[in-house]
């Protein structure tokens, strides 16, 4: 334990495996479902907006980072299809970050406690699932958390100073911690939040002051250029706040129920934690765990999944490492056997998940190329599969919401002039991406009621269908009443109804009368 071993033989190896799920997942150019397909439509729909020229929160609202719709629209690039967008786009996602991650756990864990936390952050990125639902149910909805977790988690891990007897090299780990950090604000504000708040703690560290400084500085100038390119940071806070007004305060409920899903992940922390604390005394080292809790806590609170506090792990991660070295420096402490357990006892809290996530990357990957299930139906969507496997409850509902796009789909078939710029009156608009229409300016990537809108806090009308040209009005949807009350007197005086199936209301704006 007290050798040294050099780092970059684990860092390859952290890259080899990226490289590898990276390719598992993008070379069947496919995307299977089995649940969430309208929030899948939201992704399609980003990747189709950027496909035709549109800039995030300049043509369109969005409260998520402009890197949600340049990922999968980087996928399409790649795979040339919508079915590859999001398979594809994760792939890239792999191949960015991985270094990163791979330098920062090869510099500061030993290979036992490296390898595995590596290969548990690559396949939690890789997985498509959400934290915490089964292996059944293969989505690639909130993708982005997997992303925001995924990169706090290896920044986390910089609170460890770099391993005795390795090379120094403070440059590169401000260039790391500045592309995560910049990841993380780019993709969801929360976590770069949380990112930004770690570095400024980490000023604190004398040893380590140098290259978290530099990171700060890194990420204001990535920043300031990014904004120069897509000019649309403030309508972008705009919309975080507009966002924040509807669902930003949660319920002390909310609180209490995320600790209660998380019990068993709380109890493995405080013991690994707590015999690190015993070993160590370091005030600040209880602080920096009590920062994984709370950070955790406040992020998990505001996403949809039912388990996945990933700073917990990191903090396992760390405290492992901490107990390792406190046997290695000090080998007359107290109970010296205690650290030689302790990757067995970090494994084990990882494993299940590692485990978890390494099945349905490969239950995803064997249905894409079988062709399994059934394909969407619309003339782009092609090569995204609807499957059904053991939850016949969540099928439904997918098979249901998958029927009413169809459905939308042929009310649209034949109308004269041929439709443009159409949106959807519910929460996502997968028609323009499906049918490879051009997709309106102004409107939103969607519209979750209680999430980004609601009756007192929403986009105008005029300025959000001001650039829609068809309105569809669902009768069946996933919350297209309370978006019908709010909207339908603007719809109704903006535009006529030219056609009516059993499950679409299809309306065209009428003419224009030029002002004198």
């Amino acid at each position: 334990m007290t050798s040294t071993r050099p780092t970059l033989p684990v860092a390859m190896l952290i890259v080899g495996f990226a490289g590898l799920c990276a390719l598992v997942l993008a070379l069947p150019r496919t995307t299977v479902t089995t649940i969430y397909v309208n929030d899948l439509l939201i992704f399609l729909d980003g990747a189709h907006r950027i496909a035709s020229g549109q800039v995030p929160n300049r043509d369109f609202h969005t409260a998520l980072g402009p890197l949600v719709s340049y990922i999968p629209g980087a996928g399409y690039w790649l795979s040339g299809t919508l079915g590859g967008a999001l398979p594809g786009g994760m792939a890239l996602s792999l191949f960015a970050l991985a270094p990163a991650v791979a330098h920062i756990l090869a510099t500061r864990l030993r290979p036992v406690i490296a390898l595995p936390f590596g290969a548990f952050l690559i396949l939690v990125l890789a997985a498509p699932v959400n934290l915490g639902e089964s292996i059944g149910s293969l989505s690639f909805a909130m993708f982005y958390n997997r992303i925001g977790w995924a990169a706090l988690a290896a920044l986390l891990v910089m609170y460890l100073r770099p391993l005795p007897g390795g090379a120094q090299r403070p440059a590169l780990d401000a260039v790391c911690a500045a592309a995560l950090t910049l990841a993380m604000l780019y993709t969801k504000a929360t976590y770069g939040a949380v990112a930004l708040g770690f570095l400024g703690f980490m000023l604190s560290d004398r040893r380590q002051r140098a290259w978290a400084g530099a990171a700060i500085v890194l990420t204001v100038m990535g920043g300031l250029i990014v904004e120069a390119f897509w000019r649309s940071s403030l309508a972008h806070v705009a919309d975080l706040m507009l966002a924040s007004r509807v669902s930003g305060a949660r319920p002390l409920a909310d609180l209490v129920e995320v600790l209660l899903r998380h019990l068993p992940d709380f109890a493995f922390f405080a013991m690994l934690t707590g015999l690190a604390l015993w070993r160590t005394r370091s005030l600040r080292d209880a602080v920096f765990f009590a920062f994984c809790v709370v950070a955790g806590v406040l992020i998990a609170n505001q996403n949809s999944q039912p388990w996945g506090i990933i700073s917990l792990h990191a903090g396992a991660a760390v405290a492992a490492e901490r107990l390792v070295r406190s046997q290695a420096y000090e080998p007359s402490a107290p109970s010296p056997r205690l650290a030689a357990g302790v990757p067995l006892l970090f494994l084990a809290i990882i494993l299940p998940t590692l485990v978890h996530c390494l099945a349905a990357l490969g239950l995803h990957t064997a249905l894409a190329v079988k062709g399994a299930g059934e394909s969407f139906g619309l003339k782009n969507l092609e090569r995204i599969r609807l499957v059904r496997l053991w939850s016949p409850g969540e099928h439904g509902l997918a098979k249901a919401y998958l029927d009413s796009l169809r459905d939308g789909a042929r009310a649209l078939a034949g109308l004269e002039p041929e439709p443009t710029r159409v949106a959807v009156l519910d929460f996502a608009n997968g028609l323009s991406a499906g049918l490879g229409l051009s997709p309106p300016r102004g409107d939103s990537a969607w519209l979750h009621w209680g999430r980004n809108v609601d009756g007192v806090h929403h986009i105008p009308p005029e300025t959000l269908f001001g650039g829609v040209e068809v309105m569809m009005v669902p009768k069946w949807g996933v919350n297209h009443a309370p978006l019908f009350e709010l909207y339908g007197p603007y719809v109704s005086q903006a535009f006529e109804p030219v056609r009516e199936t059993a499950g679409w209301t299809v309306h065209r704006r009428r003419a224009r009368v030029a002002a004198p």
